[in-house]
């Protein structure tokens, strides 16, 4: 038995035009750009430096609150209790008072629109009886959800040296934001919330994209002296979605200006094509001791991949598995992967399936499979080759 590694060029050339997609410099400290659908990153810079936040981590604290409305431990119009600690918080708030018994979609439309640093404290002291117990669940889920550099101290983003994320983590913050809770996620394209008419000034959403008709509907922008201006978006057009965070700006102004750069970019340089169709076999596997002595190869799914806009090459693709395969093997069952290699992006994997069931073969069949099967490597070698 052995590693089995084929070598094969889909061609989609034809498809495309004549120069490859330019790289995008941005200025930001960090940066990080994702294609949901297919999971490509676009772009990364300093991508899994742990950094501080600011109010970007507010998204956090509402994944928290939407799980717990998931899941029935709060309804959309409970009612919570609002602290004096809650009341004292400084910076932007909802200005809440002790005697305000907001509900759970109003502090979800404050803690988003007016990015109210009460209501985050509202939420966690309603949720977890104490802010501090409520940051420590925040790491926990945090962990849990594949954000490797992340911890919390506070639900709302308020400076402190623990308080701390990549900004790669808050891209899978947001995209299992958006993918788990699509029955929430219109709130982050809300443009205006003052609770009981407190704050005209604080009315209006900062996220600078919303009005730019560019298909931008979230999520969260954040600031503090220390973190500089940052913005986690996420912006549709047709089929395409694409997650981009960036932080480390030196003002407002260049946030809009690099945020809305980072989407034009991200739709007019890629175009999302399918390379492989789910009907059709990308290859044979040689099996051992079958009915017959090879079996179809087929993606589990038709297989869309993102590639450069202006690029007319061929896209560069490995079988591998490991063979020759033992009978019997039921149709769809996982076998190989392709592991494709779009020039100037990251590889992706897809798994390949059986495309029919192999019986284990007859006796004489056996013998003659194992003979052919033998023969051909010692006459070829290892199974490695152009196809």
């Amino acid at each position: 038995m052995r590693t089995s590694l084929r070598t094969l060029w889909l061609a989609v050339g034809l498809l495309l035009a004549a120069l490859p997609a330019a790289a995008y410099d941005t200025a930001a400290k960090a940066a990080i750009v994702i294609d949901q659908g297919t999971g490509t990153v676009l772009l990364s810079k300093n991508a899994d430096e742990p950094l501080p936040p600011a109010s970007m981590s507010k998204i956090m604290t509402l994944y928290m609150l939407f799980d717990a409305l998931r899941d029935g431990r709060v309804g959309l119009q409970e009612e919570f209790t609002v602290s004096s600690n809650a009341k004292s918080m400084g910076g932007s708030t909802m200005f809440l008072n002790e005697l305000d018994r907001p509900t759970a979609e109003e502090l979800i439309q404050g803690i988003i629109v007016s990015s109210g640093n009460d209501a985050t404290v509202v939420v966690a002291e309603g949720l977890a009886g104490s802010e501090e117990a409520f940051a420590r669940q925040m790491t926990e889920v945090a962990q849990q959800l594949g954000m490797e550099n992340s911890t919390f101290s506070n639900a709302s983003g308020w400076p402190h040296p623990y308080q701390r994320m990549s900004v790669r983590d808050l891209a899978i913050l947001a995209k299992h934001l958006i993918e788990e809770f699509p029955q929430f996620y219109g709130y982050f394209a809300q443009e205006e919330f003052d609770y009981k008419d407190r704050s005209p000034a604080n009315r209006f959403n900062r996220n600078p994209l919303l009005g730019m008709g560019i298909g931008a509907d979230g999520l969260k922008t954040g600031h503090t002296q220390e973190a500089g201006y940052g913005l986690v978006g996420s912006a549709k057009q047709g089929d395409r979605r694409v997650i981009f965070v960036l932080t480390g700006l030196p003002d407002q102004a260049a946030r809009s200006q690099e945020a809305a750069a980072i989407v034009n970019w991200s739709f007019r340089h890629f175009v999302e094509r399918t390379v492989a169709s789910a009907e059709t076999p990308v290859a044979q596997a040689d099996v051992w001791m079958g009915a017959q002595q090879s079996v179809g190869l087929v993606p589990a799914e038709d297989v869309a991949i993102l590639l450069p806009a202006l690029n007319d090459k061929s896209v560069e693709a490995e079988i591998v598995y490991t063979g020759p395969i033992n009978a019997p093997i039921q149709q769809g069952q996982e076998l190989a992967q392709l592991v494709l290699k779009p020039e100037g992006l990251p590889e992706l994997r897809r798994p390949l399936v059986a495309a029919e069931s192999v019986p284990l073969g007859g006796f004489m069949i056996r013998v003659k499979t194992a003979a052919s099967i033998l023969l051909k490597q010692l006459v070829n070698g290892p199974a490695t080759g152009a196809m």
